[in-house]
């Protein structure tokens, strides 16, 4: 055990925030803290890294470890580079390499037994400095903020330019070069693509310490968690599994408890009812019999009512009325800013009740799309061409779309003048607005979450047939998002979103449109397809195995709505360009590998006793070799980055043959 939560309890004045909560986490453990929004998910973290005291109760440590810390909100001014901020976090290693240096140096001046003295020393520094990973530190660096979405050209950034998100992962990359025991990380995600995502993950399933995650993305925890601690009701409950298993089993326990509770109220109804009858019969042996009744009932622990998280929101999203067919055709869509081509060429259709989501990276022009179809934005070319009898109903990431003077009763009944005040505040008690909040609050308090749930009580008022969603689950939270699910897939009408939430895709989508390369990727499926496809597509190219090629081809042109096809001199181009890179990756790698087999030699040669007391021959050896680690330093780079030239060559291969 490396973490102990022992009954900690946290109020702030009378607003009670955790009661008595016990949990426990295992070395190597991935752990997810779960919980409405103010559950109190991020003051736990606090607690357990001792920025914030318990009021009751402790945490324990085990001895000698390592504790790092991810908050939500990064504030970083310092002027050093995005480089030298994440360097810093390898300052031990920095300072033993110098002294490495130093002795190096010392030993050209010094014989007999002062030079063994020092070559032992010098002996016990390399032997630790390559423990703790000296030879790779600065690619290591370079690897983690490239997976995190950083190019090499932002590398020299200065921090103070920087936007609060890119602060928040320039401190991750920071966090994960440093390899604490224990890894902390509130909601690491919010500021990562879908790529960047994807990376994380695979660091962290295979970290070598305990992680304790705060997220609302499902899908990154059921990939990396094996315990869930659901903070609910201000305790701790905890479930073995990931986030899925965790909501399969909080369900089958939440359904037992309302069928013990609602099994112990009939009890409770019929011994009462049996009382007053034998009461009624004024029979001195039936009124004996009613008052043991009652002396039983007395004893009974009544059960309270389970309660479910926000279980009064609601959310009916319906069409008023039926479109076409045909929603939505995009011909030669395209759209650039000053030095910057987002796409071009852009061609798809969306049909009557499909769910399609539209998926890319960071910066590829999700949102402008969504902006230029709903006439937010002008396009540099291509037509847009809408249905018959379709109306849009829109909701806007950024929530601009709200007036931030306005109340929020205003903001409905200003919307929906046929509404009276009864249902205004209908509407708005659907969605958790109630009391005088409901008519005095303005928008301009509202917390990002709040803003979510106003937008979409207007988007289901809106009795729209087509929806066009920017991020929704933005800001809610878990039990928010099933719901907000749940509506969607039971809605009637069509449904075109851009979302990061891949649970959400998953749940929700029938076809995915992956903006990649500045055009159009169709797929047919959720994501969990998206990935699969993805891999298949990927192995099939690497391998190179004709057959395959030609099955997944033929596969792909039978998918109704694909973008089209390279052309044959395309694809045998990027053949070409992929063989050069593999030739190129080949060679690197033979390099790298003469080179530590020549060093690991010259290093057992300065270990030679013989050499150990020529002073001239040894420091001739040092030389060579501190010559082939500056080299090999320099190769590994080199490999990671025709690595990273090798894969996008190769998903370029492989996105061509489903356009």
């Amino acid at each position: 055990m490396i973490l102990a939560c022992n009954r900690v309890s946290k109020a702030f004045g009378t607003d009670e925030i955790l009661k008595n909560v016990s949990f426990h986490v295992e070395e190597n453990e991935k752990v997810a803290i779960v919980g409405i929004n103010g559950a109190g998910k991020s003051t736990l973290l606090k607690i357990l890294i001792g920025e914030l005291p318990a009021d009751e109760g402790d945490v324990t440590i085990a001895k000698s470890t390592s504790v790092g810390y991810l908050a939500q909100y990064q504030e970083v001014a310092a002027e050093q580079s995005i480089y030298e901020e994440v360097l810093s976090a390898k300052a031990d290693i920095i300072e033993m390499e110098a002294q490495i240096r130093t002795f190096e140096e010392q030993m050209k001046h010094v014989q007999g037994a002062e030079l063994n003295a020092l070559m032992e020393r010098y002996h016990s520094f390399l032997q630790e400095f390559e423990a703790k990973g000296g030879y790779y530190y600065k690619s290591e660096i370079s690897s983690v903020l490239r997976g995190l979405g950083f190019e090499d050209s932002d590398f020299e950034r200065k921090m103070s330019e920087l936007s609060g998100g890119q602060k928040t992962r320039v401190s991750l990359a920071k966090l994960l070069v440093r390899k604490p025991d224990i890894l902390l990380l509130d909601e690491p995600t919010n500021h990562l693509d879908l790529a960047s995502i994807t990376w994380l993950e695979g660091f962290l399933k295979g970290y070598k310490g305990a992680v304790i995650l705060v997220s609302h993305d499902r899908y990154f925890l059921d990939r990396i968690v094996t315990k869930v601690i659901e903070v609910f009701m201000h305790q701790a409950h905890v479930y073995a599994g990931n986030y899925s298993q965790y909501s399969q089993k909080k369900a089958q326990m939440r359904a037992a408890q309302m069928k013990q509770y609602l099994n112990q109220r009939r009890e409770i109804e019929h011994q009462q009812e049996v009382i007053t009858k034998l009461k009624s019969f004024n029979r001195e042996k039936s009124i004996k019999r009613a008052e043991s009744r009652e002396k039983a009932l007395q004893k009974i622990e009544v059960l309270e009512k389970p309660v479910e998280e926000q279980a009064d929101m609601r959310i009916t999203l319906e069409p008023n009325i039926v479109s076409g067919k045909d929603v939505l055709k995009v011909e030669g869509l395209a759209k650039a800013f000053p030095g910057n081509l987002l796409f071009s060429g852009i061609d798809f259709e969306i049909k009557r009740g499909e769910r399609v989501a539209l998926i890319g990276n960071n910066g590829t022009g999700k949102t402008t799309m969504l902006k230029i179809i709903t006439k937010h934005l002008e396009s540099d070319a291509g037509t847009i061409r809408l249905g018959t009898n379709v109306n849009i109903g829109y909701y806007d990431q950024e929530q601009q779309l709200l007036s931030e003077d306005k109340t929020l009763f205003e903001e409905i009944q200003d919307a929906y003048p046929n509404l009276n005040n009864t249902q205004v505040r209908n509407v708005l008690a659907s969605f958790l607005f109630t009391g005088e909040d409901a008519v005095t609050k303005r928008v301009a308090e509202l917390s990002g979450g709040e803003r979510g749930r106003l937008s979409l009580a207007k988007l289901m008022l809106s009795e729209a047939n087509f929806l066009i969603l920017d991020e929704p689950t933005n800001h809610l939270d878990m039990v928010s998002k099933e719901i907000l699910e749940e509506a969607l897939n039971n809605y009637t009408g069509t449904v075109f979103f851009v979302s990061h939430d891949r649970y959400f895709i998953n749940q929700t989508a029938t076809r995915i449109l992956d903006l990649t390369g500045q055009t159009i990727v169709n797929y047919i499926g959720n994501y969990d397809y998206y990935l699969e496809k993805q891999e298949e597509l990927t192995r099939v190219y690497v391998t190179g195995q004709a057959e395959e090629k030609n099955a997944a081809s033929n596969a792909e042109k039978k998918t109704a709505d694909d973008a089209g096809k390279i052309d044959w001199q395309e694809q045998k181009r990027q053949q070409a360009q992929l063989r050069k890179k593999q030739n190129e990756r080949k060679k690197i790698e033979d390099e790298i590998a003469k080179l530590e087999a020549d060093k690991e030699q010259a290093e057992n040669e300065a270990a030679l006793p013989e050499i150990a007391t020529n002073s001239a021959k040894l420091f001739e050896l040092h030389k060579n070799i501190t010559a082939m680690e500056e080299r090999l330093e320099v190769l590994y780079e080199e490999w990671e980055t025709c690595s990273e030239e090798l894969e996008e060559l190769e998903q370029e291969q492989a996105a061509g043959t489903t356009k």
